[in-house]
């Protein structure tokens, strides 16, 4: 303890305690507690919920993001692209966005559910989060959630879609199409893959986020996310 004491007079001796205090500040950080580490996390992934995932339920959220745009499958492009070649371009826009429009009523109920999985975040994930790739959290959070999402999803999907016909008309469109011999069946639920549509798009702007917030230093909006995402720069 005597010589912590003398070698404290010695440094005061050399600097000045203005000077002190600075090289005391630039020290690396190294009582960032576990603690701190998952609420950093968890004040990231509120902060892409609520950025992001909001961004979804407004109109056009899906209809006008090329990320997350529900288009046809593959195997049914011809038949968009067949209506516009003749003029019926307006239809096609109408018939893309009934699917848009039910993925943005749907994710409606994401919020709820998100904020139940961040809360669960235990010290131990938070850690390997932390360090993981650029989607880590997204990844958690898709692992956590997915299946109670899907079911909030699918009934309103399935709601939004049948109060226009959409459902009957895509599954009479859908049968005759499989029915063509050389064609890759294409899955005739509409809700279905709507839902999984809508659930692609939630992960895919978390997952925004979650990047911005690791590599863009500007993102770091409170002193903790600086604090504890500097560990992984």
């Amino acid at each position: 303890m005597k010589k912590l004491l003398i070698s404290f007079c010695i440094i005061c001796s050399l600097v000045s305690c203005a000077e002190l205090q600075k090289a005391v500040n630039n020290l690396p950080n190294s009582v960032i507690t576990n603690a701190d580490i998952a609420n950093a996390l968890k004040q990231a992934l509120d902060k892409g919920i609520d950025k992001e995932v909001t961004k979804l339920t407004e109109t056009d959220g899906f209809y006008k993001n090329q990320l997350v745009k529900i288009t046809l499958p593959a195997e049914l492009q011809k038949v968009d692209e067949g209506l516009r070649k003749v003029g019926l371009g307006n239809l096609a826009d109408e018939g893309l966005k009934l699917l848009n429009r039910a993925a943005e009523d749907a994710v409606k109920e994401a919020t709820p559910i998100f904020v139940n999985a961040v809360q669960e975040i235990t010290f131990a994930d938070a850690k390997n989060i932390l360090l993981g790739d650029d989607n880590a959290a997204t990844n958690y959070l898709e692992q956590k959630t997915t299946t109670a999402l899907y079911n909030k999803f699918s009934p309103v999907i399935n709601n939004s879609l049948s109060k226009v016909g959409a459902t009957e008309i895509w599954s009479n469109l859908i049968s005759k199409y499989n029915s063509l011999p050389l064609t890759n069946d294409v899955n005739p639920d509409l809700t279905d893959y709507v839902t999984n549509k809508a659930l692609d798009g939630v992960f895919t702007m978390i997952a925004v986020e979650e990047k911005e917030i690791r590599t863009n230093i500007n993102e770091r909006t409170t002193t903790l996310l600086q604090k504890v995402f500097a560990m992984q720069d």
